[in-house]
């Protein structure tokens, strides 16, 4: 896999925890793609949770609106997730997906689409108490 999540962990209710999703640069440069979080719960469909532009612009789930927080770091060719304030609802399995600049519009602006080209193998969150 092009991307690699890291982070994922299990903590108590109102807790917090930081996501990662990296590639190497010389195979992926995320500078030109789309970048979103994806997460699956047992027995459920995956949705999406966040997800930022080339450009900077970001859009969240409204589950996770005023918690989570979407950010890039392209000189590291990794982009975040801070997640806080986290329900045992938010567990899930997170994967990170990437897609060119130029479809950022519409699987990301508009809305959180799945039509994403490249994918993680995901990283496990886990909130119980």
């Amino acid at each position: 896999s092009l991307l690699e999540e890291s982070g994922g962990g299990s903590v108590q209710p109102g807790g917090s925890l930081r996501l990662s999703c990296a590639a190497s640069a010389s195979e992926l440069d995320l500078d030109y793609y789309a970048v979103a979080w994806f997460r699956q719960a047992p027995w459920k469909d995956r949705e999406g949770v966040s997800c930022i532009t080339n450009r900077g612009r970001t859009n969240y789930a409204e589950s996770v609106k005023g918690r989570f927080a979407i950010s890039r770091d392209n000189a590291k060719n990794t982009v975040y997730l801070q997640m806080s304030s986290l329900k045992p609802e938010d567990t899930a399995i997170y994967y990170c997906a990437a897609v060119p600049a130029e479809y950022g519009a519409g699987v990301c602006e508009d809305q959180i689409g799945p039509q994403y080209d490249y994918w993680g193998r995901g990283t496990q969150v886990t909130v119980s108490s």
